[in-house]
């Protein structure tokens, strides 16, 4: 297979080679926008992130993205060195800089800061955090519904590194994508320690099987706040969904599949591990469930 995309595939736009980043409390071109190698994000990964998305001027989700934003960096006793009006703030003002209204997506990265050593001991970043916010003008372009492959890499226990943390450390997840691209799929499904299905490595994974949606528990996987948004208008429109186990056999037998992730909203799947997904295409529970939430980013946004 040559026609490889991905969840997170947008279309070209020149304007972001002029973009202007937020670095630790100053708006800078991209080119200048840079961090020491002693940074601890990138020595180590030692940070957390949000994405997010702006609609029609108003950033989706604002308030439950700083909730995990902020829940995240006491769960690895990061200060983060702003309070949340400092943070909605910084994002205003890139926001503002770069002259976006819509069709943006935003990057917000908080690392543990410079490094006096290259060493691992988080007593060694004496400098403060570092900040960062990239900003793109950034449309969704999915020519056609996503395939996954399943990987042998899962989503571990919380006592190793708990899924829930949306942390700079990605290589389990960056690892389950090559592989899924080595098997000619887009992206991976993984699973969770028993077995069951668990998400995707970017994205959290929905089925539907005669007329309900399932998804996992969410005990091993990133509770996305997507993912959380699909299920509270499906159970607002009366629509029967389910967080549980469910196994491969579900999976290969389910009538749709979909993806959901701040970017791409809702992505269809129209294969997993050779096995077409009802007629391979998105089908008419998934497009209900977007159209119930645009609704809702639409009320949101009117608020």
């Amino acid at each position: 297979m040559t026609d490889k995309i991905t969840t997170h595939q947008a279309q070209e736009d020149a304007r972001n080679e002029e973009i202007l980043i937020y670095l630790n409390g100053k708006i800078v071109p991209k080119a200048e926008a840079v961090v020491s190698v002693y940074d601890s994000g990138f020595m180590l990964g030692d940070g957390v992130w949000e994405g997010l998305r702006l609609y029609d001027g108003c950033w989706a989700f604002l308030d439950d993205h700083l909730d995990r934003l902020f829940e995240a960096a006491k769960a690895i006793d990061l200060d983060i060195g702003l309070d949340r009006d400092g943070v909605k703030n910084a994002l205003l003002e890139t926001q503002k800089a770069n002259g976006m209204t819509t069709d943006a997506h935003a990057r917000l990265m908080v690392t543990r800061g410079v490094k006096t050593r290259p060493f691992q001991h988080p007593a060694l970043s004496r400098q403060g955090p570092t900040v960062t916010i990239i900003m793109e003008h950034s449309t969704p372009s999915i020519p056609r519904p996503i395939r996954l492959a399943t990987v042998p890499h899962i989503r571990g226990l919380p006592m190793t590194q708990d899924p829930k943390l949306n942390s700079h450390s990605k290589l389990n997840c960056i690892l389950a994508c090559i592989a899924a691209e080595k098997a000619g799929a887009d992206e991976a499904l993984m699973l969770d320690v028993h077995g069951f299905v668990n998400t995707t490595n970017a994205c959290n994974f929905f089925i539907v099987r005669k007329g309900e949606v399932w998804t996992s528990t969410g005990d091993y996987c990133m509770n996305g706040i997507t993912r959380a948004k699909v299920i509270d208008v499906c159970r607002a429109d009366g629509i029967p969904v389910y967080e549980r186990n469910y196994s491969l056999v579900d999976t290969y037998g389910a009538e749709e599949a979909f993806l959901t992730g701040t970017f791409g909203a809702q992505t269809p799947v129209g294969e997993v591990d050779g096995r077409q997904i009802g007629r391979g295409e998105m089908g008419p529970m998934t497009e209900r469930i977007r159209g119930l939430y645009k609704a809702l980013i639409e009320k949101e946004c009117a608020a």
